[in-house]
Order: C-alpha cells, then sequence, then structure tokens
C-alpha cells in the first residue's frame, strides 16, 4: 500500500508528466523547405528564424542589387535556397561504398568457399567408400574395409 503511494507521488511529480506542458511542437500544417531538382522552388524560405546579420542583408535587398556584392548575393539567396541547382546536382561519393561493400562482400564469400572447399572433399571421399561408390575398379577398390572402423582415419590400402 504505501509502496503504491510513493510510485504515484514519484509518476504524479516527475519530469516527464509534467513537461508536456512546455514542450512545443511543430506545425505541420505549414509547408516545410525540400531541396528537390523536380521542385526547385520551395513555398518557404529556408531559414526560418533570422539573426541580426541576416536580418541587415534583408534590408540591403530592398535596396539596388547592383549596389550589393557578389557574396551578399550569394547569401541571400542561401537565405531563401539551401543549395544551389549545382550543388543539387553534385554527384554523392556513395557508390564508392556501395561497389566497396560489394567486393568485400564476395571477397568474404570466396575466401569461406576456399576454406569449406578442403574439407568437403575430405568427407566425400570418405563418404564413398562408405557408400561402396564403384567398388570394383575405382576408389571403393582401394579402401580397406578392415582398418576403417578403428577411427584412425582413412584406411587406403598400400
Amino acid at each position: 500500500m504505501l509502496a503504491t503511494r510513493v510510485l504515484s507521488l514519484v509518476v504524479s511529480t516527475s519530469v516527464c508528466v509534467r513537461a508536456h506542458e512546455s514542450v512545443k511542437s511543430e506545425d505541420f500544417s505549414l509547408p516545410t523547405y525540400v531541396d528537390w531538382r523536380d521542385y526547385p522552388l520551395s513555398d518557404v524560405a529556408h531559414v526560418k528564424h533570422l539573426s541580426a546579420g541576416q536580418k541587415a542583408l534583408k534590408e540591403k535587398e530592398k535596396e539596388s542589387w547592383s549596389s550589393l556584392p557578389t557574396d551578399e548575393k550569394v547569401e541571400l539567396y542561401h537565405i531563401k535556397f539551401g543549395e544551389s541547382f549545382a550543388e543539387m546536382n553534385r554527384g554523392s561519393n556513395e557508390w564508392k561504398t556501395v561497389v566497396g561493400s560489394a567486393i568485400l562482400f564476395i571477397c568474404f564469400t570466396a575466401l569461406i568457399i576456399m576454406w569449406q572447399k578442403s574439407y568437403w572433399v575430405a568427407m566425400e571421399t570418405k563418404r564413398m567408400p562408405d557408400m561402396k561408390v564403384n567398388p570394383i575398379q575405382r576408389l571403393a577398390s582401394k579402401w580397406d574395409y578392415e582398418k576403417s572402423g578403428s577411427g584412425s582415419g582413412p584406411s587406403w590400402k598400400r
């Protein structure tokens, strides 16, 4: 009884229960910014909350564009859009990771196959005389059946 009261007190006063009042959720009714090649002009700006320097730059934007230097024009562009078309169309190096992983997987598989082949050949060679495969002329005719039950390994006639 006392344990349940203590537990309910801890749960009711915990930060997790009280934190739901201070959490600010995202408004999903507004459009979000995306950098897509097929949808290049987003409905909203890339930077939602401008810093003091960016606000001053936005005030300079209202004046003549010919008076703005190139780096400020680029900065204004990056306030509205995250990437330029050249940056969006630039290839990634992900293919190197994919090709490297595939080659590593193939090499690892080849090593396992080569390692298992020697064991497989030994087991197959032992299985063939046990099954009396071609007992007259080939492998089974050279097998010593009296010594094979001793457990000392393969017993070939000498």
